[in-house]
């Protein structure tokens, strides 16, 4: 037989970096891949402690290969407001195009303002809030990781480049701008959720007030389909603590779904499709009717048990 170790949560940073200019700043600095992996950007670090008038932005910093610059911030609390005061500022005082907030959790208030910057800015300027988490198995070297609970939609991408999109992804482009004119003149559907930017992506996600999953609308052109899932990101406990109530949830909803636990993935995914035809613009009324009445029902159905 195999042994094997139990993971453990240290929820205690400070345990680690006692203080967050003197230890956790220059840890981030050093080891600044880690943080760009998980953002999906390279990252050059300029300088810690930039100066910012008066006061001092954690890590300045550019992305490599373009003159893009970046700003990130360090916490190892929770947010608050102080920090996200101090992260506009800093990034007006550097112009900066990528701000980083990293922090030991999100508030779901301040998830819902990085939302809405991302949602009310240009397009060249894109909010990432991140969550720091260290693990341990037995006595092993303490392994942190970077979790991102809130990014722009398809900032990699640039959308005010359609010019260079294919056709697939142009319709895609054409389909979630369509559905954000449609959707959010229904004030049901606006007062439940916080309209997205339109993207080139195939998917377009919602935030129910939880860190851990969120409900995903894919467009599956390849079979003609719509998708709308509960994607729960990282937590298969939560996925089977969800699975015992699926008769009351399968009940609210009115729907049957397809429940993919996916044990050799971190993700999790309980999913509804529909058959639709994404050629036919005379139905895409139909088709957006459909996705809002499903994403109202799914965080009806989920929100009690998350």
């Amino acid at each position: 037989m195999i042994n094997l170790g139990t993971l453990k949560e240290i929820t205690d940073l400070r345990s680690v970096w006692p203080h967050e200019a003197l230890n956790f700043t220059p840890w981030v600095a050093e080891n600044v891949d880690l943080l760009a992996d998980a953002v999906g950007l390279d990252i050059t670090v300029d300088e810690t402690e930039s100066s910012v008038g008066d006061f001092n932005v954690d890590i300045y910093a550019s992305e490599t290969g373009t003159d893009r610059k970046i700003i990130i911030e360090n916490q190892l609390e929770d947010t608050d407001h102080d920090h996200l005061g101090k992260l506009i500022t800093y990034a007006s005082g550097k112009d900066a195009d990528v701000v980083i907030w990293v922090v030991k959790h999100a508030r779901e208030e301040h998830k819902a303002a990085v939302e809405w910057l991302n949602n009310h800015t240009d397009d060249k300027i894109g909010f990432f809030l991140c969550e720091i988490k260290l693990f341990q198995i037995g006595d092993s070297d303490i392994a942190p990781s970077f979790t991102v609970v809130e990014r722009p939609n398809d900032w990699t991408k640039e959308i005010k480049k359609t010019t260079a999109t294919n056709p697939t992804q142009q319709q895609r482009l054409e389909y979630w701008q369509a559905f954000n004119d449609y959707a959010f003149q229904n004030a049901e559907f606006n007062k439940a959720f916080n309209k997205r930017k339109p993207t080139t992506d195939h998917w377009m996600d919602f935030s129910i007030g939880s860190s851990a999953c969120h409900i995903a609308v894919s467009q599956i052109q390849k079979r003609n389909a719509i998708d709308v899932e509960l994607y729960i990101n990282d937590d298969k406990e939560l996925f089977r603590n969800l699975l015992l109530h699926k008769d009351e949830i399968e009940s609210v909803m009115g729907l049957v779904l397809d429940w993919r636990e996916l044990p050799e993935r971190k993700a999790s995914r309980i999913i509804i499709e529909k058959e639709v035809t994404f050629d036919n613009r005379a139905t895409w009324s139909q088709q957006f009717d459909y996705i809002m009445d499903v994403c109202m029902k799914m965080k009806k159905a989920f929100k009690k048990y998350l």
